[in-house]
């Protein structure tokens, strides 16, 4: 699980960066105990969102960085 000190927009930006060049996965809560797993890689990241590509694909999904804060979505790396 990603460790965020803080829970800042700045401090989820600050560690999705350290792991940029990395694969990990997103566990995307989709309510009513419904989840989605996604193996992925960083593709960019911007002022309010950040991208990431599905690894062996090539679909690409937007998060948010409150979706980080509040628990939306987990990252295990």
């Amino acid at each position: 699980m990603l460790d965020i000190q803080g829970r800042r927009v700045i401090d989820v930006k600050r560690k999705l960066n350290e792991i940029r060049d990395k694969d990990f996965t997103i566990e995307y809560n989709l309510g009513r105990n419904k989840y989605e797993k996604y193996r992925v890689r960083i593709k960019e990241l911007y002022s309010n969102v950040f991208t990431v590509s599905l690894v062996d694909s090539d679909i690409i999904k937007s998060f948010s960085y409150s979706d980080v804060i509040t628990s939306l979505i987990h990252i295990d790396l």
